[in-house]
């Protein structure tokens, strides 16, 4: 898989530290298509801003308010999948806070969450959230 990330928002400081935590994401993202048997074949994952992801929800799904993940994706007819992530730093770090939890925490938790999106999961019923957060839960404490 061909991993690729953007920063619009920029909130890891040093070239060694973003490195480091591309190849993290790496590892979870692979761990987790691994698991699920999915081929992914390129994610881009992109950090940005509330104001950043507030136009892309509004333009692309209708919806005018920020949210912490907005996962895209698009099956090639090999049945290969390739998968974008726009995370909003500033609504992972407010949540981070509010579910008193780490920045790294909840960073991992929303990136397992549009990668389950990339899945085939969704989070559209009550049923669904709860089937989710579970896997989400299941590779948050395991990996």
């Amino acid at each position: 898989m061909k991993l690729s990330i953007l920063y619009k928002k920029d909130f890891i400081k040093t070239p060694e530290k973003r490195k480091k935590f591309k190849m993290s994401l790496g590892k979870l993202a692979d761990d987790i298509l691994k698991s699920e048997n999915v081929n992914v074949s390129a994610l881009n994952i992109i950090f940005c801003s509330d104001e950043f992801i507030r136009d892309h929800n509004k333009r692309f799904l209708g919806h005018d308010y920020e949210t912490d993940i907005i996962t895209f994706h698009d099956t090639e007819e090999e049945g290969r999948i390739e998968g974008e992530l726009l995370i909003s730093i500033d609504t992972v770090k407010s949540n981070a806070t509010k579910y008193k939890t780490t920045l790294n925490n909840e960073l991992r938790r929303v990136v397992i969450h549009g990668i389950l999106h990339l899945c085939g999961y969704n989070d559209k019923t009550h049923a669904e959230k709860k089937q989710i957060r579970k896997k989400e839960d299941h590779f948050l404490n395991n990996k």
